[in-house]
């Protein structure tokens, strides 16, 4: 029921946490750590590939159980991710992935769905696990599944913005558009909105800025934690129906008549 299938990856936590933001590689750990998510996205520029000699990440997270998930930050080409994708597997040897690559780099942060497809066709030819990040749009999500991602990953709301599920309806859309797991991911603010991508049916929740920047960023992702538990648990359950009128939680039969 926790575990979370991606490819041919299995899972213990369906939290996916972000390595940015933080102030440094030990409160990345420690946070991490405490959201018992069991993979971390990163831009490929802080797995630090190039000086072993300079602190970075892997060094960090080394004796843990948390993968690493090399992301395409500040690709805004497709032609620019497929070539930075070939260059950090074999750097590092690492093929499951998150592609992105961003339309608008100023104001939105939003995805380039079309570069992403095409990136998508080579990357799965080539072997890739792809997890793809994309806008919550069901028709999109259906062709990057068909161009070969193994997860689809729209978005709640711009990266950052800490906004929340925006669009409900198209969480539910794309989740009924397509086989492979859903992740929702940017614009998660707090745990109750964690809890409510997975009460709409996403198989897990991506987050970074809403842990990094909280006040307290472990206890933070200890409710991350249990948000995603939670709000899984209530989907599978299967929520009433909602009805405009109050209806009497006590049976009537029996009633002493006065």
């Amino acid at each position: 029921m926790h575990t979370l299938q991606i490819g041919k990856y299995t899972l213990g936590s369906r939290l996916i946490v972000g390595s940015g933001k933080y102030d440094s590689f030990e409160t990345t750990k420690a946070a991490t750590l405490a959201s018992g998510s069991e993979l971390i996205t990163v831009a490929v520029r802080r797995l630090n590939i190039t000086n072993p000699n300079e602190p970075n990440l892997r060094d960090t997270f080394a004796g843990t159980n948390v993968k690493f998930l090399p992301n395409s930050a500040g690709c805004t080409t497709a032609e620019e991710a497929i070539t930075l994708f070939r260059l950090t597997r074999e750097a590092t040897g690492i093929d499951l992935i998150k592609l992105e690559v961003i339309g608008d780099t100023q104001k939105t942060l939003y995805p380039d769905v079309l570069e992403t497809i095409k990136a998508c066709e080579v990357l799965a030819k080539d072997g890739f696990t792809i997890m793809a990040y994309t806008s919550d749009d069901p028709i999109m999500a259906r062709r990057l599944e068909d161009a070969g991602a193994h997860a689809i990953m729209p978005l709640a709301a711009p990266i950052g913005s800490g906004l929340g599920v925006q669009n409900r309806y198209n969480i539910v859309f794309v989740r009924e558009a397509v086989k492979v797991p859903i992740i929702v991911d940017a614009g998660i603010g707090c745990a109750s909105d964690a809890a409510l991508a997975m009460e709409l049916g996403a198989d897990g929740v991506l987050t970074n800025t809403a842990i990094a920047q909280a006040q307290n960023p472990m206890m933070m992702a200890e409710a991350m934690k249990n948000a995603v538990i939670a709000g899984r648990l209530s989907y599978l359950a299967g929520r009433i129906p909602k009805r405009p009128y109050a209806t009497a939680s006590s049976p009537v039969d029996g009633m002493i008549q006065f």
